[in-house]
């Protein structure tokens, strides 16, 4: 294990040995790639080049938030992402656009990726009827279940409830841990933000607000004298019209495809992280791991910033 930036990599890794450092370093492959997370220090390192073998350099090391990151070069191996895993840190390759100085579109999932439930299911709960709309938010989640038919199933539940328990679970919406400073980082950096959800303008104006995100798009509760009917309002915010979101979004913004960000982790978050320019599944469900261009799963929101920063560091170079 070898690295180009003793300067750095001792700032973050103390006990990083000098023998590490060769005159005569092996070919290695273009491809270049981050071990992040918040239990990333040199033992896991350590091990980590173990497993692996001698197939890579390091480049770089620096930290986001909590996060430690140690940006690699070398001849990629599949199994490296199972042996990242078992340490608990999260592996990516570099191969997409996005900077995080360069000014691009984030557009992000809502339930269980912005926040940390899914709210119908918290509604349901205080309606009386959690456990069976729970089971069906799962198998749609997972891909089991066309996403739309799902959805009214589950908001027919709900039919007689009372308004006031929508607004007991938005007084209670858990955030993701990193998803604040995030928000906050892309916008310094000229970033629109938005979210395109299957969960309900309830949440979705409230986030708006208080993240000053630049667009939302949900589905809407029909209510009537304060009661909800069981019904949903208009046309179903699923899978197509997510994506169809990112890219109208990109360019009324004036953002070139490339320089898009999808994020979620459910199947109906599936087209949009296809069609963006990087796509991030957070914590997600074993369909949408297998499908997406970079998979989290175990950094929080502020993976996205370990993601970005690696490009903005590779261009120093």
């Amino acid at each position: 294990m070898q690295t180009q930036n003793l300067a750095t990599i001792t700032q973050y890794f103390p006990q990083f040995p000098t023998t590490f450092l060769a005159d005569e370093r092996p070919t290695m492959g273009q491809t270049k790639f981050i071990l992040y997370g918040a239990d990333l220090n040199y033992a896991r390192l350590q091990q980590f080049q173990q497993k692996c073998g001698e197939n890579f350099v390091i480049l770089d090391g620096w930290t986001v938030l909590y996060n430690t990151v140690v940006l690699l070069q070398g001849t990629w191996q599949a199994q490296w992402l199972t042996y990242a895993h078992e340490l608990s840190l999260d592996l990516a390759q570099i191969d997409f656009v996005p900077r995080l100085k360069q000014a691009g579109l984030l557009v992000m999932d809502m339930d269980s990726t912005a926040i940390q439930i899914e709210c119908i299911d918290e509604i349901a709960k205080l309606a009386g009827t959690g456990e069976l709309v729970s089971s069906i938010t799962a198998q749609a989640m997972c891909g089991e279940l066309d996403f739309e038919q799902s959805l009214r199933r589950r908001v027919a539940t709900l039919k007689g409830a009372s308004e006031q328990i929508l607004v007991q679970v938005r007084e209670n919406l858990p955030l993701m841990p990193g998803l604040v400073e995030t928000i906050n980082q892309l916008q310094q950096y000229g970033w629109k933000t938005a979210i395109a959800s299957g969960g309900f303008t309830y949440f979705t104006d409230y986030l708006r607000a208080i993240l000053k995100l630049d667009y939302t798009v949900s589905n809407q509760f029909e209510i009537q004298d304060g009661i909800l009917t069981g019904e949903v309002k208009g046309r179903v915010v699923d899978a197509e019209y997510k994506a169809t979101t990112l890219q109208q979004l990109a360019q009324q913004y004036e953002i070139t495809p490339d320089n898009t960000v999808a994020i979620g982790d459910g199947a109906n978050d599936l087209a949009m992280l296809t069609v963006a320019g990087l796509g991030v599944a957070l914590h997600a469900k074993p369909k949408v791991q297998q499908q997406a261009q970079i998979v989290v799963n175990f950094a929080d929101f502020s993976a996205l910033l370990c993601l970005l920063s690696a490009n903005d560091r590779l261009t120093k170079e």
